[in-house]
């Protein structure tokens, strides 16, 4: 129970942040609500969305974990899971995994055994999800779907003890040779690579950085950022501090200052971040990325204590990493936010959906849900302001972006077990689209539709487009890009990457409207995995819908 006093220092500090929230609002800060738009798909799928992954068959992976007790989805077929570790149901009949079609905005019933809770994941090339890690019974478990037909049967693949070490609330990174590295987790200061070497020994490698990077018992360093670079290193980021790190020599090659400030960004203080798009068009390869949001240092510990829930972080930092000597920009959101999922549009531009505005990431730890997303345009670094949605999406929320450009939202349950009554921030089963103002029907006489499109692309290779526009402008104003869908829990849109390819022409064709694009494959697997994209044309800042290709 919370006391009087507690009460007051809690509302007191609730009023001060939605003050804040205010005075940002009143910035001159563009609206583009007339265009933009909320829309929910579902009012259920029976299960809330902590995790989410696009597969290339245009289906959505999602789940929570087992142990939130029984869910509103029934198991296909009288199946049951029986867990004598489970910690809330031992005999289950319920599922914790769906899988959504996103053409029909339909969904069935996955069975997953082990814990998924707090889990991690990446796609491999050819297209297999790989899930790792979780709590309990599901710490060291590998896990694989195969994406098959809507109407077929697959499911998911378990492998129980497959990993090195536990892996609760790490972050996973494909890699130039196709394989996984598998990052962090809680009390664990090292990485492993997936598929393990043909070692019964193999333990994993010493990651100190992590260590070093804990605050006690609050950590802040879970769930690490982690970008891999055209030169083929990581970029670690956790807490308040990054590294560029050089995996397969286990050294660190550089660190970069501090961001500014001292507010950790990692849960549970639970910023979030993206790699800017990588332009093959320049002459030049650069990478940088951004941070955005959080909690400060003492948000955990006092939430946890119910001594307040502390105002969000409204900073964002950006950082050239290709830099000679790299600094920090900084930047003010207009809304403090933890909790928030970064995402990557098809234009470059970045929206920041879901949290919380006071707070950290954990059980019943924050308040003032943030349901209005913004939209940062990295070119002239303004943020807008976007329509509000109707539903909290607070710990425990996920957000992917679609093919047709669109915005997949769903989960919240910042509760232990799920909870539909008497509490402020009910679980949520449903699901959300959020469309951003590049969708609406103004835009449709300057916006590309692709006709037909090279399936595989090779790197450094020509392939083509063939495309179709009412108006086509310039080819100045043309671009082909390639995005690879994120596996996004707990803020962090993992895998996450935009690469804007060489176009080499555009060829007028005989039929009316119709055009045809020759462009270069990706010049390296360091700056394009091996794998499953979407491939976007983006015309004069408005994109086509995206279709699936596969670099290899």
């Amino acid at each position: 129970m919370i006391n009087s006093e507690n009460a007051v220092i809690i509302l007191t500090a609730l009023i001060l942040c939605f003050s804040i929230s205010i005075l940002s609002e009143r910035e001159p800060i563009p609206f583009l609500m007339q265009l933009d738009r909320w829309e929910v798909l579902l009012p259920s799928v029976g299960i809330s969305a902590m995790h989410m992954q696009l597969l290339h068959n245009g289906m959505v992976i999602m789940f929570d974990r087992t142990d939130f007790g029984i869910s509103n989805l029934s198991l296909p077929g009288g199946m049951c899971r029986f867990d004598p570790s489970d910690t809330a149901v031992k005999f289950d009949c319920s599922a914790h995994s769906v899988l959504y079609d996103v053409v029909s905005n339909t969904y069935r019933a996955l069975k997953v055994q082990t814990d998924t809770w707090c889990s991690s994941g990446s796609v491999l090339p050819n297209g297999t999800l790989v899930q790792t890690g979780g709590y309990n019974d599901g710490e060291r478990a590998a896990r694989m779907f195969t994406p098959c037909g809507y109407s077929e049967t697959c499911d998911w693949i378990e492998f129980p003890q497959y990993l090195a070490q536990r892996r609760w609330y790490a972050t996973n990174q494909i890699l130039p040779d196709g394989r996984i590295i598998v990052v962090g987790g809680r009390r664990q200061f090292n990485f492993e690579i997936f598929p393990r070497p043909d070692s019964h020994r193999y333990r994993g490698s010493r990651f100190d950085f992590l260590r070093e990077t804990t605050d006690g018992s609050s950590e802040n360093n879970l769930y690490p950022f982690l970008y891999l670079l055209p030169d083929g290193n990581l970029f670690v980021f956790a807490n308040t501090r990054s590294i560029v790190f050089d995996y397969k020599r286990n050294r660190i090659v550089r660190e970069f200052p501090e961001i500014p400030g001292g507010d950790p960004r990692n849960y549970p203080s639970s910023g979030s971040s993206i790699l800017f798009p990588l332009d093959e068009s320049k002459n030049i390869m650069e990478a940088e990325i951004m941070v955005c949001g959080g909690a400060p240092k003492d948000a955990f510990p006092r939430a946890k204590s119910q001594q307040g829930f502390t105002c969000a972080t409204s900073t964002c930092g950006r950082l050239r990493l290709t830099s000679p000597n790299p600094i920090w920009e900084m930047e003010t959101m207009p809304l403090p936010r933890v909790m928030g999922d970064m995402l990557l549009l098809p234009t470059g531009d970045i929206i920041i959906v879901n949290g919380a505005g006071a707070g950290t990431a954990g059980w019943e730890n924050a308040r003032d849900p943030v349901t209005r997303p913004v939209i940062y345009h990295p070119f002239d670094r303004r943020f807008s302001i976007m329509s509000t949605s109707s539903r909290s999406r607070m710990y425990h929320s996920s957000a992917v972006l679609l093919p047709d450009g669109r915005v997949l939202v769903g989960g919240s349950n910042p509760h232990i077990y799920y909870n539909f009554t008497n509490v402020e921030y009910p679980t949520e089963l449903s699901l959300e689209a959020y469309s951003p103002p590049y969708l609406s029907f103004t835009s449709d006489s300057i916006r590309p539709h692709i006709l037909t499109n090279d399936k595989v692309i090779s790197y450094k290779r020509l392939f083509n487009v063939n495309f179709s526009i009412p108006q086509f402008l310039t080819i100045d104003l043309l671009s082909v890009r390639i995005v690879a869908p994120s596996f996004t829990t707990h803020s962090f849109a993992m895998n996450q990457r935009m690469v804007i390819l060489k176009l080499l022409s555009v060829t007028h064709e005989d039929l009316t409207n119709s055009y045809k694009i020759d462009a270069l494959g990706p010049s390296t697997a360091e700056i394009a995995p091996p794998g499953y994209y979407m491939i976007f044309l983006v015309h004069a800042g408005i994109p086509s819908s995206g279709f699936w290709v596969q670099i290899e």
